[in-house]
């Protein structure tokens, strides 16, 4: 009798201990967005420690994951700052899902924020987010076009290969040597055919970036296990009329195909 009493005492107290807890871990992630609204660089980020902790601590639950998010994009739209944006577009790159990508796309155009809503959108999963990027891509200019041409390449997005190809022929050759390194990266059979053909006729400032794509595209494929197609195209990037940085990191491919086969 004695030890069911001691025990029950023991769960209660515990059961008070975590409840305690939880409230206390409750009430610090309210605090961590109440301080959001107006964060700034140079205030005081212990508080966002709380925010940080229920990011990670949402990885595999998707429950709370979602619950999260939503905040997160609440809290987005309030903020009136560009740190407090810059770090909310970090967490979403984290918990995100094809929700916040409408919120986070708003940020393309935006001069100081496109970097982090781009690197937010690379790496959450959804579809949506490569269908927001490859939106932008004909909408913006200059260096925000350009990062966004960037990130469709890091996502390996093989439905932007056609607007891609046809940036080649962009008049800005920042832009077409970005199209063109992007396409390396994606590599998919209209990547490589739009590659070997402006190998062929790229200006002369773009066949240096022509080359490097391309020979980017044969190591993508190499890696892929596609072998055969990574040596066609070094094959084509190890004669005399290339660069010679080209022409050897073109014969070193050729081995490691070699090394691959045995």
């Amino acid at each position: 009798m004695v030890a069911r009493i001691v025990g029950g005492i023991v769960f209660l107290i515990a059961g008070l201990l975590i409840g305690g807890g939880v409230a206390a871990a409750d009430e610090a992630l309210d605090r961590a967005f109440e301080v959001l609204a107006t964060y700034d660089w140079g205030s005081e980020r212990a508080p966002l420690q709380a925010l940080d902790r229920a990011v990670v601590g949402a990885h595999g639950d998707q429950q709370a994951a979602r619950h999260l998010e939503n905040r997160l994009v609440e809290a987005l739209e309030a903020a009136t700052t560009r740190a407090a944006k810059d770090y909310l577009c970090r967490q979403l790159s984290l918990v995100g899902s094809a929700a916040c990508v409408p919120a986070v796309a708003g940020l393309l155009a935006d001069e100081e924020l496109s970097h982090m809503a781009r690197y937010a959108l690379q790496r959450i999963p959804a579809p949506a987010a490569a269908a927001a990027l490859r939106e932008a891509v004909s909408q913006l200019e200059g260096n925000l076009q350009i990062g966004v041409i960037h990130s469709l390449g890091v996502r390996r997005d093989a439905e932007s290969a056609g607007a891609l190809i046809e940036l080649l022929d962009a008049a800005d050759q920042q832009v077409a040597a970005a199209a063109a390194a992007a396409l390396g990266q994606i590599a998919n059979p209209a990547a490589r055919e739009a590659l070997a053909e402006f190998q062929q006729r790229a200006p002369a400032a773009l066949q240096l970036a022509a080359a490097d794509a391309y020979l980017a595209c044969a190591e993508r494929l190499l890696a892929d296990g596609q072998r055969t197609q990574a040596v066609a195209i070094y094959r084509t990037l190890a004669t005399a009329e290339q660069p010679a940085p080209i022409r050897l990191a073109a014969t070193r491919g050729m081995l490691a195909a070699t090394r691959q086969s045995d």
